[in-house]
């Protein structure tokens, strides 16, 4: 017994209302207008190298600020790192995978993840998340508690007084002026 498979056209109705369900997850999916962009490039220490996807999925981040690698059995510190940000298809209300690309030496981040927290906020922007990534960098945000690498949680237990490695404002809202006129 074969099931009928009956092919009709999309009605206008049909793809406004499809439409209405995507425009709004494509919109949460882009971190900001390429003019914002260049606005948090040239305010905060990270910039977005690379986006893949239309809607975007991925993205490479690269962020200068101060964190720390293991270079020749010794912590050393590294100004320059490489982080990607992957957006799943349950996103906003999934929660984003966080990797770094490039060495770094923290509790929090092991060679497949970044911990984020424990409790995502679907309301929380791209450029907030990135935010967020570049305090960890610097060790403004670590939890030595629940380590992703417990070696690196040891050592900041032990260098606290080093810590944080940059004060650095790295928030959206931060002391920023407003950011350009969006034409």
């Amino acid at each position: 017994m074969s099931a009928e498979v009956v092919v009709r056209r999309a009605r206008t109705p049909d793809v406004r209302a499809i439409r209405s369900l995507v425009d709004p997850m494509a919109r949460s999916r882009r971190i900001v207008t390429k003019d914002a962009v260049a606005y948090y490039e040239a305010v905060h220490e990270f910039r977005v190298v690379e986006v893949d996807g239309d809607p975007p999925e991925r993205y490479k981040v690269e962020f200068k600020v101060q964190g720390l690698v293991i270079l020749n059995g010794k912590v050393m510190p590294k100004d320059t790192h490489l982080a990607e940000i992957y957006l799943p298809l349950g996103y906003p209300r999934q929660a984003p995978q966080c990797r770094m690309l490039s060495p770094i030496y923290h509790p929090n981040i092991a060679p497949h993840a970044i911990c984020i927290g424990d409790h995502w906020s679907a309301g929380e922007s791209l450029a907030a998340l990135i935010a967020r990534i570049g305090e960890i960098i610097t060790f403004q945000s670590y939890n030595v508690k629940s380590p992703l690498n417990g070696e690196a949680a040891k050592w900041a237990e032990q260098n606290v007084g080093r810590l944080p490695l940059q004060k650095i404002d790295l928030s959206v809202a931060g002391k920023a002026p407003a950011p350009p006129p969006v034409l």
